[in-house]
């Protein structure tokens, strides 16, 4: 049974068939969803869907790239939220250098502010990071995360940056890139990463796995992440899907 960690199923992209697409995932023998809500739009549709379905759970934050709207009161709200059943985490934050939307120091100030409102409440926290690594592990290192640990979402940077966060009590999860024929690095990190700090993912729906890449992710094409996973791992998929699943029910609390 497998767990697609990061999902965005709430998405627009799957306005016209959103019941088919999770009916597919559960067809093909994923048993547990963390759907992610990161802005305004995105957290109340999100909870919804984690209320609708008992196997899908939910995580509130507010991304690096809307950083530039978040107000004291939307931080307020997410620490409310933090008391529902069904929320798991606050993600996805982070810290954006790629997509030029909210200043840099805007971004870490939110960044900052949604880290120690997780120690507040005890949640861990899911982690965007684009083209900030050296950043982020430096905010992570001053405002103690480790205290709550969390998930390097979707993981694009060095071993050594693994490393870094495999210290500070991270997992480390990875979607379809790693099935991508030049995807040398996601490759030669997963390999390395200790099987009780792996997760896996989609990211849906985006970063489609091969050979759907260039059309809509969605949950069901975790099974290709797995797939790609237990052959570097040299482990059978359901010896993947089994870790990888206790493992996301370890972090995130869940049953």
């Amino acid at each position: 049974m497998l767990t697609d960690t990061h999902t965005h199923l709430n998405a627009r992209q799957f306005d016209e068939d959103r019941q088919q697409v999770i009916e597919r995932a559960v067809n093909n023998g994923i048993s547990r969803i963390i759907n992610v809500g990161f802005n305004r739009e995105t957290i109340p549709t999100s909870i919804e869907l984690a209320e609708r379905y008992d196997f899908i759970y939910s995580t509130v934050g507010w991304h690096p790239t809307d950083a530039i709207d978040m107000k004291d009161e939307d931080l307020a709200w997410i620490e409310s939220l933090c008391s529902h059943p069904k929320v798991v985490a606050i993600g996805e934050i982070g810290l954006d250098y790629y997509w030029d939307t909210s200043p840099k120091d805007i971004q870490l100030r939110v960044f900052r502010e949604q880290i120690r409102l997780a120690r507040k409440v005890g949640k861990p926290i899911v982690i965007h990071n684009r083209d900030a690594h050296h950043d982020i592990v430096q905010v992570l290192k001053e405002e103690r995360a480790a205290e709550v640990g969390g998930v390097m979402h979707c993981f694009s940077g060095s071993w050594e940056t693994a490393k870094m966060c495999l210290d500070m009590n991270f997992y480390i999860s990875f979607g379809g890139p790693i099935t991508f024929k030049n995807a040398k690095q996601p490759k030669e990190v997963l390999a390395k990463v200790p099987m009780d700090r792996l997760l896996i993912e989609t990211d849906a729906p985006y970063l489609t796995p091969h050979p759907y890449r260039g059309k809509r992710n969605e949950t069901a094409y975790v099974r290709l992440v797995a797939e790609t996973a237990a052959e570097i791992k040299g482990i059978s998929l359901e010896e993947l899907a089994r870790i990888t699943t206790e493992n996301a029910v370890t972090l995130f609390g869940i049953r």
